[in-house]
């Protein structure tokens, strides 16, 4: 709030709008490796980025054919969580599929 003043009549405080700006995004992408099964990663992308068979798919074959492939775009936080979360899932299944993130 700001002060104002009026002669004879006090002080009169006005409301000031803020504007917060919106977070960073961060595009999660997935990294092609000459090891991971093609569905296996389908599997990933529906796993953990909600996404369906088609689109999984469609994903799928651009990590394939041009190296890399955009499974969502988050704030920071979640794109960080949902990176772990990936490699976790990879090691796990014992598969070096990488997931990595970048300021969209």
């Amino acid at each position: 709030m700001s002060r104002k003043e009026q002669p004879g009549q006090g002080t009169l405080l006005e409301r000031q709008q803020e504007r917060t700006a919106p977070p960073p995004m961060y595009k999660v992408l997935l990294l092609n490796d000459d090891y991971t099964p093609m569905e296996f990663v389908v599997g990933v992308l529906q796993r953990f980025f909600s996404l369906d068979q088609e689109q999984a798919t469609q994903v799928m074959l651009k990590v394939h054919t041009e190296g890399r492939g955009v499974c969502g775009v988050y704030p920071q936080d979640v794109a960080a969580t949902k990176v772990e979360l990936v490699l976790g899932f990879a090691r796990q299944h014992q598969h070096p599929l990488k997931c990595v993130m970048e300021e969209n």
